[in-house]
């Protein structure tokens, strides 16, 4: 079965960056999908922490709409596995496990719409006529290859982000993942609270404005990381970072690290998301994951951090065009929105990442450019 995964489409963010719903974007997308079996939503196909989850998948509908009639026909599926961002997708499933007392999770469970929750079943009528099903926390597209959004990889993070530190928090009271052997069940008793609370503010946000938290990480790195013309609290706020992560750190919520370069967070989302597959026991010779932004391996990188002692790491990157991370000339930047990777049904073949927005011209992705179809 011929599968292209893609990541973190974000439909539905309140901004406008999510770059699928420019036409020129969209278009590049349904062409590559004539020669696939299998499409992998892998985690964050839409935005539900930006404002209501009906607003999100409402403007989120055109596009799946698009993404459905191109996967449609005999032998053909979509398979959505929920990331942080939209992890109500299957919150009624969550909830019944609960409340049956079920067996614990494995790295793969399959979900039909109709079990995880109204929202699913939006996103699932939206795809029509494509065959859809839910799968968590990750997928096995091969006996080879698993994949999952990543999120897990923040119980792990040194980036002092939001869910980083929520998850330090939330372990000080819940407990934190075991050293050793871990379960799916100890990630979720440690990160899902801080989705659930998430998820309730954007259903109550202002309709004027993403809600609030729902893009901190970014606007804190622009005000660390921009140049000199920054405003003196901005500088201000960047000279006491340091400071800040050693508090933390000493408060037992970390541990952090103050480096947020681009080469810091590569190397930390990296060794964060090899300790999840590592005390998951996960034993693929590739895990495909997302969540970061940042894709990879691309040419140029070290081989040797994309690599655990015995699995390959492979970064689906995003569809989300964030101009904070977009440095240098069109489609060099590894945060340049548009890749997929490509799992072809021979097992010595690895996982293929392609950047298929690459040839793209950064006007045609922002905010400011092509106007956005709601």
């Amino acid at each position: 079965m011929r599968t292209l995964v893609v990541s973190d489409l974000h439909l539905g963010r309140r901004d406008g960056d999510d770059v699928l719903q420019r036409p020129v974007v969209r278009a590049s997308l349904i062409a590559r999908l004539g020669g696939v079996d299998r499409l992998v939503l892998l985690g964050d196909t839409v935005e539900l922490r930006h404002g209501p989850a009906h607003e999100a998948i409402a403007a989120a509908t055109p596009v799946l709409q698009e993404l459905g009639a191109a996967m449609a026909g005999p032998g053909r599926e979509i398979i959505i596995v929920p990331g942080n961002h939209d992890h109500e997708l299957l919150a009624d499933w969550h909830a019944q496990r609960v409340r049956d007392g079920a067996e614990p999770l494995g790295l793969e469970h399959r979900v039909t719409p109709q079990e995880a929750s109204w929202a699913a079943r939006q996103v699932a009528d939206a795809l029509a006529p494509s065959a859809v099903q839910f799968a968590y926390p990750g997928i096995w597209l091969r006996e080879d290859v698993y994949a999952l959004h990543g999120h897990y990889l923040d119980a792990h993070s040194t980036i002092p982000t939001f869910e980083r530190l929520a998850a330090g928090v939330t372990g000080r009271v819940a407990g934190t993942v075991p050293d050793g052997r871990a379960r799916p069940d100890d990630y979720e008793r440690v990160l899902a609270p801080n989705y659930a609370w998430s998820a309730a503010i954007a259903q109550r946000a202002d309709p004027r404005k993403a809600a609030k938290g729902a893009a901190s990480g970014a606007r804190v790195y622009r005000m660390l990381t921009g140049d000199g013309h920054r405003p003196i609290s901005h500088r201000v706020l960047a000279s006491l970072f340091p400071l800040a992560v050693a508090v933390i750190n000493r408060t037992g919520i970390g541990p952090v690290r103050a480096d947020i370069s681009g080469p810091g967070l590569r190397v930390a989302v990296l060794e964060a998301i090899g300790e999840a597959v590592r005390r998951l026991d996960v034993g693929a010779a590739h895990v495909i994951f997302g969540h970061s932004h940042r894709a990879g391996p691309l040419t140029g990188d070290d081989e040797t951090e994309w690599r655990t002692t015995a699995t390959s790491l492979h970064n689906t990157g995003s569809w989300v065009y964030e101009g904070h991370f977009v440095h240098g000339s069109d489609g060099e930047s590894p945060y340049w929105p548009g890749c997929a990777i490509a799992v072809d049904e021979a097992p010595e073949v690895p996982p293929r990442l392609e950047r298929l927005l690459a040839d793209v011209p950064r006007d045609a992705l922002r905010t400011t450019g092509l106007p956005v179809t709601r």
